[in-house]
């Protein structure tokens, strides 16, 4: 593996975040068309001006078990108005387990079986699946 590479590539069919200081700790993450604000809580030294890198992590768990799930629904002709998902996680010290605590808060126009079918779907969606997989890092530096 080259520590330093002059020519940039990137992982075929894979997504892509380009995060860009602005100021301090403050970042500007570039993803896809989309950009968002990226910041310590003033506590850490940032100025608070977007949600850490750690409350990301949290968002994107929770908003890709609540898309997946709202898709399955759809696709069952459910109606799921009111439902929503909340994640909240301690991170972990390296070497120990990262614990998150998922809650998924289901209307009470539901039925006991599509609340349950909807439970087994969220554990299916890609963010919760690569919480749980194997991950392996490919890191290097380059000069540009």
């Amino acid at each position: 593996m080259a520590l330093i590479n002059r020519s940039s590539s990137a992982i075929s069919g894979g997504l892509r975040a380009l995060a860009r200081k602005r100021e301090r700790y403050t970042h500007d993450v570039k993803i896809g068309r989309h950009t968002i604000t990226a910041d310590e809580p003033e506590s850490h030294g940032g100025q608070d001006m977007g949600p850490s890198p750690q409350e990301l992590l949290a968002a994107s768990l929770a908003s890709c078990t609540a898309i997946t799930m709202e898709m399955y629904a759809k696709r069952k002709g459910w109606n799921v108005d009111g439902m929503a998902v909340e994640v909240d996680y301690q991170p972990a010290e390296r070497g120990c387990v990262t614990r998150f605590e998922l809650v998924m808060k289901m209307p009470p126009h539901l039925s006991d079986e599509q609340v349950r079918k909807l439970q087994v779907i969220a554990a299916k969606c890609p963010v919760h699946r690569t919480l749980e997989g194997e991950v392996a890092f490919d890191e290097r530096v380059e000069i540009s």
